[in-house]
């Protein structure tokens, strides 16, 4: 087991806390992806989420009608994306898969992935993006839309240390903090995510570690291209992250 399916795993049950109101970001990421996708093709009915996690996206396209497909490296995340789906009375099919490799999907086999929440940088060099990026191609049906959620590093300030503030939390029994403190080595990071837990004269820190690649927005619409993707393009203010768009030719 990796170390990054070994991060998502832990985080499984605490993971909704980076949110300010997680049912509000499901409903809100829901309507705006199915708004994207429509746009692009309104047939569309069948999405892969690749990098699912505890379902933030998959769940509010599951709402929306969409046959959701969702798979992650974690174990532990699709567990809680199945409680989370049973709860709604949501039909997600949640498999354990690798974005890097897809072995679970046929070619063709989707009308949309997806892939948010900057998961695309866990994989830590250009030629491992350029590799998931084909597998991506491989399974979106001629003519099917792939979009993506990730950060802007280009647009951050130079730093040896970040500090990231995501903020308070009311839990039961009292409240949390979280943030994450980055720490760079090269053109990659090393990031402690912490939940500080204040319920009243006790408390308690978890932290969860895992890496990053700080590879720009330009590189991964260049990566795109080359793993045969048309009409590559950036959306900003659609979702907390920017978005990266493309299409699969409709035709070889």
């Amino acid at each position: 087991m990796n170390s990054t399916t070994t991060f998502y795993d832990e985080l499984a049950d605490l993971y909704h806390l980076l949110y300010e109101d997680w049912p509000a970001s499901i409903e809100r990421q829901g309507a705006t992806l199915s708004a994207l996708i429509r746009a692009h093709d309104a047939s569309a009915v069948v999405v892969a989420d690749v990098a699912c996690g505890i379902g933030t996206q998959a769940l509010g396209l599951a709402a929306h009608g969409y046959r959701v497909i969702g798979s992650d490296l974690s174990s532990g995340a699709l567990e809680r994306l199945r409680r989370e789906a049973t709860t709604r009375a949501l039909a997600i099919e949640a498999r354990v898969d690798d974005m890097s490799r897809l072995d679970t999907y046929s070619d063709g086999a989707v009308d949309v992935l997806i892939a948010c929440d900057n998961a695309v940088p866990h994989l830590l060099s250009d030629d491992q993006i350029l590799n998931a990026f084909r597998q991506f191609h491989r399974v979106i049906r001629p003519g099917g839309l792939c979009i993506l959620s990730v950060r802007d590093y280009a647009a951050m300030p130079p730093a040896s240390v970040r500090f990231v503030p995501y903020g308070l939390r009311e839990v039961p029994g009292g409240r949390v903090a979280v943030f994450q403190v980055w720490e760079y080595e090269g053109q990659r990071y090393r990031f402690g995510l912490y939940f500080v837990f204040d319920r009243g004269g006790k408390v308690e820190t978890r932290v969860f570690r895992a890496t990053y690649y700080t590879v720009s927005i330009e590189t991964l619409c260049g990566l795109l291209r080359d793993a045969g993707f048309l009409n590559v393009r950036r959306v900003d203010d659609a979702l907390f992250q920017p978005l990266l768009i493309a299409a699969k030719a409709r035709t070889a």
